[in-house]
């Protein structure tokens, strides 16, 4: 009796389990990460936040604001998590503008520009 009990327990937590990670899959992006120039601080971003410097945020071109976003440096390993609240980048192979507190988290202020990997979580509709 109480092993049916365990196992009745088991089926229903894998059955949670399965459910909640159905709801949402991990996305992978490859490409160039930039970051801001001081002249943006303290402009509004496409989202209406203001932008700060000292802030983990970034521009994505589509995804939704408010997403977290793992931006991975290839070069270094080092890694930052910020949220989506502007527009962009524009510039072709770029998928991903780093505030300035982000891209110094991740080795990339002397350089500019570096290539990432960023991965998210997109949820289903």
């Amino acid at each position: 009796m109480i092993t049916k009990n365990y196992t009745h327990l088991f089926v229903v937590l894998l059955c949670s389990l399965l459910c909640f990670s159905a709801c949402s899959r991990k996305i992978t992006e490859n490409g160039k990460a930039s970051y801001y120039a001081d002249k943006f601080e303290g402009r509004k971003t496409a989202s209406g936040e203001t932008y700060h410097q000292g802030g983990l945020t970034a521009a994505h071109r589509t995804l939704p604001f408010g997403t977290k976003v793992k931006v991975l440096n290839i070069s270094n390993g080092k890694s930052v998590t910020v949220r989506i609240n502007d527009r962009g980048p524009f510039s072709q192979g770029r998928v991903i503008d780093l505030s300035k507190k982000a891209a110094k988290r991740i080795g990339m202020l002397t350089t500019g520009v570096a290539v990432v990997e960023i991965k998210y979580k997109k949820k289903k509709k």
